[in-house]
């Protein structure tokens, strides 16, 4: 089973924890060994949001902020390369085709982000979408998809399932407003639905939360399921 993990800088590595991080690659390395494929894109968490916003305060523009934020996903990805007591490709990858090289030489596949404009959501759905994986997760900080930002709207209703389209039409509003908190952006989003893609959404703060809902598909968040899928093979127990 081909799964892409889109780990967010934030639950990665919260204060540059070590201990943190060696949990997750802890998680990583039993996906390995229960037989996944497993390709990881790093998000930049608090690290880059602090050099974007000293960066803006001094004058650079969008592009130079953007490339501040992809050196911030590359650094927090060398942190979990360094943790990593299995084959790994030993620099974040830097494209696609190096990841999908990395993952059919049998490595784990670990990259940040790519280019200017596009965030890791999307550099996840794309990586997914290159190597026909089986499923895209989603392990951030939030327990799933809501239909508005649970941290300013105490009522927001969180979704269970959804579809791809469904994805798309809820995110579409969220990303037009500043400081969207949108639960993946909207080039994720389109991608996801392009793809046909099963993809969930989940609090992935503690680590042993990804394997729970990597291995089996348990987790409190958001299943994004497209029309005619399958739950994967690893996820259906026989009595």
């Amino acid at each position: 089973m081909k799964v892409i993990l889109s780990l967010g800088g934030s639950v990665l590595a919260p204060d540059l924890d070590a201990e943190q991080v060696t949990a997750h690659a802890e998680a990583i390395e039993s996906l390995v060994d229960a037989g996944f494929e497993v390709g990881v894109v790093v998000g930049g968490g608090a690290v880059a949001r602090d050099y974007i916003t000293a960066a803006r305060e001094l004058g650079g523009n969008e592009v130079e902020l953007d490339e501040l934020g992809i050196a911030a996903t590359r650094l927090n990805a060398r942190l979990l390369i360094s943790a990593l007591d299995i084959r790994t490709n030993p620099t974040p990858a830097e494209d696609y085709a190096a990841a999908g090289e990395a993952l059919n030489r049998g490595d784990v596949a670990i990259m940040g982000g790519v280019m200017a404009g596009q965030t890791t959501d999307a550099v996840a759905a794309a990586l997914a979408e290159y190597i026909d994986a089986d499923l895209l997760a989603y392990a951030t900080s939030t327990d799933g998809v809501y239909d508005a930002d649970p941290e300013e709207d105490p009522e927001a209703i969180r979704y269970t399932t959804m579809s791809p389209a469904e994805l798309v039409e809820l995110v579409v509003p969220m990303s037009r407003d500043a400081g969207s908190s949108a639960p993946v952006d909207l080039l994720a989003a389109k991608l996801i639905d392009r793809a046909g893609m099963r993809a969930i959404v989940f609090d992935g703060t503690d680590p042993g939360d990804v394997t729970d809902a990597l291995l089996n598909g348990t987790h409190t968040g958001t299943d994004i399921i497209p029309e005619g899928s399958d739950e994967p093979e690893q996820w259906i127990t026989t009595e």
